[in-house]
């Protein structure tokens, strides 16, 4: 297999992992814990069944058309980096977490109107597994794209060529 292709396939095993698993823990919550309540899981860590109908934060709430042409561009954006840049090390994978993050809100917004978050820490809002892997894809985005531009911040070892 050409090692593009293999990104491809490595990027949408990770995606369809995030999806189910995403799926899977808000379905459980939406079976045993009512909305509006909380329970302790561990001291600091509460799980809770909460309603978002915005983005990150609840920002953006009843603006559904707009989140839903923001969420769009952005995947689009991705998927084109991603594809011009299939064959770098590691790529496949922020790419896949970020994929499978947006595509488990999706989910949620077709099916629902908003999206289900359950996980709820001091002084942050309550997230779920799809926003873990957005926010983790992000943070190994930026880790592989610094890595591929190489110590100095330059691409291929550029550096002082103007």
């Amino acid at each position: 297999m050409r090692p593009a292709t293999l990104a491809w396939v490595r990027a949408g095993l990770v995606a369809l992992a995030v999806v189910v698993l995403d799926q899977l823990a808000k379905a459980l919550v939406r079976s045993s814990v009512g909305a509006g309540e909380e329970h302790a899981l561990f001291p600091g860590v509460h799980i809770v069944h909460v309603h978002n109908e915005g983005v990150a934060f609840s920002a953006l709430k009843g603006a559904g058309t707009l989140v839903a042409i923001i969420i769009a561009a952005a995947v689009i954006a991705l998927l084109v980096y991603f594809a011009t840049r299939a064959t770098k090390p590691l790529v496949w994978l922020p790419t896949g977490m970020l994929v499978g993050g947006a595509l488990g809100n999706i989910v949620d917004r077709v099916r629902q109107g908003y999206v289900t978050d359950f996980i709820k820490l001091p002084a942050w809002p309550a997230f779920n597994v799809a926003d873990m892997a957005i926010t983790f894809g992000v943070v190994l985005l930026l880790f592989v794209v610094e890595r591929a531009n190489g110590r100095d911040g330059y691409p291929d070892g550029a550096a002082g060529e103007a």
